[in-house]
């Protein structure tokens, strides 16, 4: 339970920090949280030779709204301040719905908003989010600075757009369209473990009560944020009814996702859970949609 030897940097600007990833190239990791990477180096499934740690950059932690309604959260804002925030629950609802089903309060009273997402894991709640509500990442390196979708930037397991040499920066959340409601939930064995089947839904009418948007994503069925693009189609320019949405969860079920089996879940009981979680969070949208 002890890690491999590293060197261990904390700087203070991301300029710094850059400096320190390009100097040490694929032998350094960012430390944000440590919630996921400190343990991997104890059981030494992770050994990087240096430490970057991120955590005394004081101007990536924030959150802050536009003028537009655009909301903007730092990288390393912990996700217990995420969790608590007025502006998140105003602007960004199913974020702060989804925080209470990340792992348990210890875990995010230290996991950070921008660790979570750049760690990509496919049973993490963060992803699935950011995916469902549009948002896109600012990333710096050192050519500079970008922008990319959250639905482009996973690519595989735990594979993402983020290359070697830079930083995620900021989560961008924009403003949720009038007539939208959201929800997601999950189902694991005990609350704080990984998820067996997770989902994430928002849902926008037009002005005559039909469905004028609609996203689906899963966690926990595949290699990353899963879109449930037959489900979404099935919905979309309809008027919603319970047996619409009980069609749209079998689609996603069924044709949307390609779940692997594991000593937790056969390929089947995840199909079973993803049809009955695609269900529930369609249904709790729709709701909020009638009553907002």
């Amino acid at each position: 339970m002890k890690p491999a030897p590293f060197r261990y940097f904390a700087p203070t600007t991301v300029e710094d920090a850059l400096s320190l990833l390009v100097e040490h190239g694929y032998d350094a990791k960012i430390l944000a949280g440590g919630q996921s990477l400190v343990p991997t180096m104890n059981f030494r499934l992770s050994q990087p030779g240096v430490l970057v740690d991120l955590n005394k950059i004081d101007d990536l932690a924030y959150i802050r709204v536009d003028g537009d309604g655009t909301l903007r959260i730092g990288a390393m804002t912990r996700q217990s301040t995420v969790e608590r925030d007025a502006l998140v629950a105003r602007h960004a609802p199913l974020l702060a719905e989804a925080m209470p089903h990340i792992a348990h309060r210890q875990i995010r009273n230290r996991g950070t908003i921008g660790g979570s997402l750049a760690h990509a894991d496919p049973a993490a709640e963060l992803p699935v989010v950011a995916v469902t509500l549009n948002a896109r990442f600012k990333i710096r390196g050192p050519q500079g600075e970008r922008e990319v979708a959250a639905r482009d930037f996973y690519i595989a397991l735990f594979m993402t757009d983020l290359a070697s040499d830079e930083i995620l920066t900021e989560v961008i959340i924009p403003p949720m369209p009038a007539r939208s409601g959201w929800a997601i939930d999950e189902i694991a064995r005990r609350h704080g473990d990984y998820a067996l089947v997770g989902a994430a839904a928002l849902m926008t009418a037009d002005e005559g009560g039909r469905c004028a948007a609609a996203l689906l994503t899963y966690l926990s069925v595949g290699e990353g944020p899963v879109v449930a693009e037959r489900a979404c189609a099935h919905l979309r320019g309809a008027q919603v009814t319970p047996a619409r949405i009980e069609e749209a969860a079998r689609l996603a079920a069924q044709e949307d996702i390609e779940p692997t089996a594991d000593i937790h879940a056969s390929i089947a009981y995840r199909r079973h859970l993803a049809a009955v979680v695609g269900r529930r969070v369609l249904t709790r949208a729709f709701t909020k949609l009638e009553i907002s």
